[in-house]
């Protein structure tokens, strides 16, 4: 080979390690700068429960009017944060937050229960789905697994509704149906209250009534619309009950694991164990006192990731959601202060301390959105194959009413007039 042959040769030869230098270079950095919260780029950042409607009502009245959720509400004279510290939520920060799902929660007190329940659930009902048709450049409404994503990317966040309690249907199977109809695709068993055929957690370890042989029903004609069951805030017996008589996957909006904080509206090892035999999912809470127990420290985001950690060491990546229970209660932890923080704790989690669990791309996307649309879908499912069984005809008996409102101190039997309460003999009683 000549003098110039051997120089030609030379130099493809630096041109080729220089080019490759380059490239290896280029993509060492493009691994480093990689982000959990990329990952919501890719699939819709999906949360469980959030009460702003509930807030609408305590605030506004559910006078939209006067509600500019268009607008960073932090100093609103209103819902800003040095006048309501459980109002976190507003069509900015949510964005920033890069929110691609979320269930609106449709919540009314324990107070209402045997009283004016079912009204005030459809005037929250009412005020959500207005909420969603006055920003339709941000939000659609959803009431199908599939259309979730399709949504998500044109830009809008999906939204869903859960009723969040058993006591906003009054026991009524016929309610329960026209909430689905309404476009209602979860409820939550129980609130803080017991329900004629369902404890709540506040029974702890005790029980009142567990899962009644009427509550049994109520989770099959669930299982019979498509209506997602919410086993948040019911006792840890109900979840037991519930997980050996349903057909199809559950849910739980906005729950943590009791054996990291043992507040009874978490979740325990065992069930943990039957969620995944179900495959259904937790969607873990964010609230303070549920994801930290010891009142000796602020809670922080490291609360919550130890919680998520230990689900999925538990029963693996395909079983977890975020819940983040914002509007609904006081005291966020440090870090997810508000909705636009939801990539904290993605970034925080693929960033693993050592000894924690590593979470991949795959695992990440799965906890942000992909699990709960499987389950969703799974729901569907079991709809669809008990498309030909007929809606229960059954109504609540009116002894199981008296007696429940009964153990309430309240004058069994004064506020209704349906056919069931004259098979009770008042008389006798």
């Amino acid at each position: 080979m000549g003098i110039l042959g051997k120089m030609v040769f030379i130099g493809f030869g630096a041109l080729s390690l220089a080019l490759a230098l380059v490239i290896g270079f280029s993509w060492g950095l493009s691994v480093q700068s990689f982000q959990g919260s990329d990952v919501l780029k890719d699939v819709p950042l999906i949360d469980g429960h959030n009460d702003l409607a509930w807030n609408l009502y305590l605030r506004h009245g559910n006078n939209l009017s006067a509600f500019h959720f268009d607008q960073d509400l932090r100093d609103d004279p209103i819902m800003g944060t040095a006048v309501c510290d459980a109002c976190r939520t507003d069509l900015p920060r949510l964005a920033k937050g890069k929110i691609g799902g979320q269930f609106w929660s449709a919540y009314v007190g324990c107070d209402s229960q045997y009283k004016d329940a079912i009204q005030l659930t459809l005037r929250q009902i009412d005020v959500i789905k207005r909420l969603i048709n006055k920003y339709p450049d941000n939000l659609e409404f959803v009431t199908e697994a599939g259309k979730i994503e399709s949504v998500w990317k044109t830009g809008k966040i999906a939204s869903m509704i859960g009723v969040e309690g058993g006591h906003l249907f009054d026991s009524s199977l016929g309610v329960l149906r026209l909430y689905y109809e309404l476009g209602v695709r979860y409820i939550t068993l129980t609130h803080t209250c017991n329900t004629p055929w369902a404890d709540a957690s506040t029974v702890n370890e005790g029980s009142v009534y567990n899962l009644t042989d009427f509550g049994k029903t109520i989770v099959h004609e669930m299982n019979r619309l498509g209506m997602m069951i919410d086993l948040s805030h019911v006792s840890h017996n109900v979840m037991r009950d519930v997980l050996v008589t349903t057909k199809a996957p559950v849910i739980f909006s906005h729950s943590s694991s009791f054996s990291v904080c043992d507040h009874y509206r978490n979740v325990p090892d065992d069930v943990l164990y039957m969620v995944k035999e179900n495959r259904g999912i937790v969607m873990v809470n964010f609230y303070n006192n549920f994801v930290n127990c010891n009142e000796t420290r602020e809670a922080s985001i490291e609360d919550v990731v130890e919680h998520i950690n230990y689900i999925k060491n538990l029963i693996g990546p395909d079983h977890i959601g975020i819940g983040g229970d914002y509007d609904g209660v006081n005291d966020m932890p440090k870090g997810l202060e508000d909705v636009s923080t939801y990539p904290n704790l993605f970034n925080r989690l693929y960033n693993n301390r050592e000894n924690e669990t590593e979470w991949s791309r795959e695992d990440l996307e799965k906890l942000a959105g992909r699990n709960l649309i499987r389950v969703f879908g799974a729901v569907e499912e079991v709809r669809d194959s008990l498309s030909e069984v007929p809606p229960s005809d059954r109504v609540i008996s009116g002894m199981e009413l008296y007696m429940a409102q009964k153990k309430e101190g309240l004058k069994p039997g004064a506020c209704q007039t349906a056919t069931e309460w004259k098979q009770v003999d008042m008389t006798k009683l």
